[in-house]
Formats: C-alpha cells, sequence, structure tokens
C-alpha cells in the first residue's frame, strides 16, 4: 500500500490533503460528513484579533469552471473562535492550520501572540497576506515584498510553523515568496484567489456587492501550477502547499508533480461536502495504479 504521509517543513501530515482557509467553516462542520482526523488538517476560516461582518450581499457569483467570492473575511475574531469552536475541533482528533489576517501589521502580531497558547492540536499558522493594508493606501501586504516581509517578521510569536499565503496577482511571485522565506516564513500556500468581477445583464451592474471578487475553482489550476512551479525552482527546498482548484485525486498529483509537499481543497467543497477526503483516497488510488510506493516520490517530478 502507498504511503502517504508527508511533511510541510516540520509539520507531519497524515497525507498530503488538507482543507482550504475560508471553504470549511471555522472547522468542524465537515466532521458531520466524515472523520476529520483522516484528513492531513484542517484549515479554518481567516480570523482576525476582531469580528468582522464581511461583505454586502450577494457574496457569491457562479463563473465559468468555478467561482467569484466577495465573502470579506467575515468572522468572529479569534477569542471567540478558540472558545466556542476550537475545543469541538480539538475533539475530533483532527490536526488545525490556523488563518489569521489584518489590516495593519499590528493586528497580524495580536493575532499570532493571542495563539501562543493554543492546544497541541493546532500544528501551523497560515499567515493570509492578501489582505488590504490600511497604512498603504489599501494595497494588499501579499503586493508588497516588503509588506510581505514586514507581516511575516511579526508574527513569531505564535510560537508555531508559519505558512505565507500569497496572492498570484502580482508581477513577480517569486520576489514576494523569496521576502516571506527570508522573513521567517517556514513555508508558501500558493495561492489565493485570482481577482476578477461579474456583471447582472439584467441590472446593469456589478454582481456581488462589494464590486469585485475573488475567482477560485477549477479555473485557476494553472495558475496555482505555474507559482508552485516557479517557486519549487527558485527555492528547491521550500516547503510549499499548493491550492487552486483541486477537485480530483489527479488534480493533487499534478501540483504534487509541480514541486509541492502537500494541497488543499477548497471550492470543490461547496458542491461536495466530502471533496477533500475524496481528492484523498483518489490519489491513493492513482499512486497504486501507477505502482508509486511513496506519494512523496511524486513531489518535484516536473522539475527533473
Amino acid at each position: 500500500m502507498t504511503r502517504l504521509d508527508a511533511a510541510v517543513g516540520s509539520v507531519t501530515l497524515v497525507n498530503p490533503v488538507m482543507t482550504a482557509s475560508g471553504t470549511s467553516g471555522h472547522g468542524a462542520e465537515l466532521g458531520a460528513y466524515f472523520d476529520l482526523s483522516e484528513l492531513g488538517a484542517i484549515v479554518v476560516k481567516s480570523l482576525a484579533i476582531f469580528p468582522w461582518e464581511g461583505n454586502p450581499a450577494p457574496r457569491v457569483q457562479p463563473a465559468t469552471a468555478g467561482m467569484l467570492n466577495s465573502v470579506g473575511l467575515q468572522g468572529p475574531g479569534i477569542a471567540s473562535w478558540m472558545h466556542d469552536e476550537l475545543p469541538r475541533l480539538e475533539r475530533t482528533g483532527a490536526s488545525v492550520v490556523v488563518s489569521i489576517w489584518g489590516r495593519k501589521v499590528e493586528d497580524y502580531a495580536a493575532a499570532a501572540a493571542m495563539l501562543k497558547d493554543a492546544p497541541g492540536c493546532v500544528v501551523a499558522v497560515e499567515v493570509n497576506v492578501s489582505c488590504p493594508n490600511v497604512e498603504d493606501r489599501s494595497k494588499m501586504f501579499a503586493h508588497s515584498a516588503s509588506a510581505t516581509a514586514e507581516v511575516m517578521a511579526a508574527t513569531a510569536s505564535c510560537g508555531r510553523p508559519r505558512w505565507a499565503k500569497l496572492s498570484p496577482n502580482v508581477a513577480d511571485l517569486v520576489e514576494i515568496a523569496a521576502a516571506a522565506l527570508e522573513a521567517g516564513a517556514d513555508a508558501l500556500t500558493l495561492v489565493n484567489t485570482v481577482l476578477g468581477l461579474a456583471i447582472d445583464p439584467k441590472t446593469r451592474r456589478l454582481a456581488l456587492g462589494a464590486g469585485r471578487g475573488g475567482l477560485s475553482g477549477p479555473a485557476i489550476r494553472p495558475v496555482a501550477l505555474r507559482a508552485v512551479y516557479d517557486c519549487r525552482e527558485a527555492f528547491p527546498e521550500a516547503p510549499i502547499v499548493g491550492v487552486g482548484g483541486v477537485a480530483t485525486g489527479l488534480d493533487a498529483v499534478e501540483l504534487l508533480m509541480a514541486g509541492a509537499n502537500a494541497v488543499q481543497v477548497g471550492t470543490a467543497t461547496f458542491e461536495n461536502p466530502r471533496a477533500a477526503l475524496t481528492v484523498a483516497e483518489e490519489l491513493r488510488a492513482w499512486c497504486e495504479r501507477e505502482h508509486v510506493e511513496d506519494v512523496n516520490e511524486l513531489i518535484g517530478v516536473a522539475q527533473r
């Protein structure tokens, strides 16, 4: 039987398949559909130090081979999540990755500090830098190498491995990835959504309440593949998590071959709550058909 255990830097996973932030609620919701401990990790919805209402409706719009969303990082805040949601998630036996966001560097620093005393089930912190920086005319942190580095350096107090979740909406992703790694990121999560919008022909206005949104789903998988491939080429030893349009085991195989150590399943979960587990099962089945004894043999083979 194929070995599926994987690692993202110092974080050991039972298999290389996780959920993606923002697509499976605050953690335990998917437990109604399968045993959450069967996944590599559950990545929770991005949390800030404050409660956040998110964007006005409508927040979701179908798109060709995917969807646009403009949820706007709605959440209860880290303190409420740790009190109300984390104990339930801990009882499932799942490994947990907490995604954090902020509007300024100090927000990220405070969020990281709040997680310092989280229970051992929290194995890593994913730092979502694809957020507006209110101190730089609302430009995204992830669009600037220096801003990304500043955030990553500020989050060290969490005492856990930190994964920098980067945006593909930049001219030079490798430059920003380098800045994140130099500032202390233990891994790169590639990628967040691609910017887009939709227009309602009936109203002749933008279809999303906030105007623009993030495109996710199968349409962006080639973008994620390119990002993972380029960063693996540039940083041969860096741990990488690939995310973007993963809906099947074969999709996961492609990202691993491009250079990812693990993958995350996001938009597919809206159609099938068991999608992440299905991807893990299909990945194992593919490896066994292809006589792959260890899933880690696939990492970066397209580079060789």
